[in-house]
């Protein structure tokens, strides 16, 4: 970047442009997206710390620089590390700065998008409003015109949101709680539907008519307000349904010190993968809300993904013929996904399938589907062991 830009902080402390990108870098990876890899994964760069692998709505892999415009903020919100009254180091970008910053790191090639969000300081249109005018000069001043992620903040007025859509390829409204019965236990200072579901349908009614090409996302955080699988994946379904949601994004809890959850058990890394896997089969394979298989107090099986604890619990619909079967009836099968059923049935014309082996599947994938199918009328050799699905949750 050149010579180190020297700036004065609120309180008369100089801090760079290097430790801001730092601090508000690493600020941001508490506004989970995991489009945007791991904390592992990212670019150790000089500049490029806070650089994600991500992939686009379009399948495309692009480098993500993942920033806050401040880590100031006055909500308080339970599992947050940037919530109110907790003490830690706290700084903000000016628009300038940040659009000025992420024009050198692109012209440098370390970054090819940008993932902006920020804490709320003073009303959320004031936040706003500084976010806005960064894209602005991204967009405006500095010609880019690849990929940008704005997210949209809690109590975001209409011009706001208006503005947010215009400027970017994508917006979320992180809902962090399915309902507004547990966005309680995280935050007295939201309103779930005011704040929160509110600002996300009105970006929905302005991309239809202004934009249409902009998709839109949310997020919850999974297992900090006791909430069950069932709950959340409700929620995701009328979503999908009436907002026409691109994705939902799953964030299993973990505690921050001096938190008021700080002390809360960690949510299992496998309870996260569990809701994507039921969320795919909405999403990708056909399947309803009222399909999915829940055990105990409305929780995804651990021992079985979504699509084997289904097909365990309808034995009648199985075996599936792989020879005739639609591409929605493959899709039923475990260890089938959309790429295979087309593989499949492209194959199929080539001549009539005998043997596993010509499905030209991964080998876990094979075991899975083994016990389910049949093959010009017979059955693989090989079975895999069945379970109850619902045992354990």
């Amino acid at each position: 970047m050149g010579a180190i830009l020297k700036l004065e902080y609120a309180e008369g402390v100089s801090v760079d442009i290097r430790q801001k990108i730092d601090l508000l870098g690493e600020a941001a990876q508490h506004d989970i997206c995991r489009g945007c890899g791991s904390h592992s994964s990212r670019v150790q760069d000089d500049l490029g710390r806070w650089v994600y692998p991500a992939i686009r709505p379009d399948g495309q892999r692009i480098s993500m620089l993942k920033v806050l415009q401040t880590n100031v903020c006055e909500k308080d919100c339970a599992y947050c590390a940037n919530r109110s009254g907790r003490d830690i180091r706290r700084t903000a970008f000016t628009p300038d700065e940040l659009a000025r910053t992420f024009d050198q790191m692109a012209h440098r090639r370390l970054v090819e998008g940008l993932f902006l969000s920020s804490g709320i300081c003073g009303h959320a249109d004031q936040a706003m409003q500084r976010m806005l005018a960064t894209v602005e000069l991204i967009r405006r001043q500095y010609g880019f015109r690849g990929y940008i992620h704005l997210k949209i903040l809690p109590g975001a007025d209409d011009a706001s949101i208006e503005a947010a859509v215009r400027l970017a390829d994508r917006v979320s409204v992180n809902l962090e709680a399915p309902n507004p019965q547990r966005i309680q236990h995280l935050s007295h200072t939201k309103d779930f539907f005011r704040e929160l579901l509110a600002p996300l349908r009105k970006a929905d009614e302005v991309r239809q008519a202004l934009k249409p090409g902009v998709s839109m996302t949310t997020q919850f955080v999974v297992g900090a307000a006791g909430e069950s699988d069932k709950e959340i994946l409700s929620s995701a379904t009328s979503l999908y349904s009436n907002l026409r949601l691109a994705r939902v994004y799953y964030s299993a809890f973990q505690p921050v010190r001096d938190t008021p959850l700080e002390n809360h058990d960690p949510t299992p890394t496998w309870r996260e993968h569990r809701l994507y896997q039921a969320d795919f089969l909405l999403r990708q394979y056909g399947f309803t809300f009222d399909e999915i298989v829940f055990g105990e107090e409305g929780r995804l099986p651990r021992e079985a993904d979504p699509k084997l604890a289904w097909a365990l619990s309808n034995p009648e619909c199985f075996p599936i013929e792989i020879n005739t079967a639609s591409q929605r009836d493959l899709l039923r099968i475990p260890g089938i996904g959309p790429r295979s059923a087309q593989k499949i049935i492209a194959r199929r014309k080539q001549g009539r399938l005998r043997e596993l082996a010509h499905i030209d599947l991964p080998p876990a994938s094979v075991r899975q589907a083994a016990p389910f199918v049949l093959l010009g009328g017979k059955r693989p050799s090989y079975q895999l062991p069945l379970f109850d699905p619902t045992a354990a949750c």
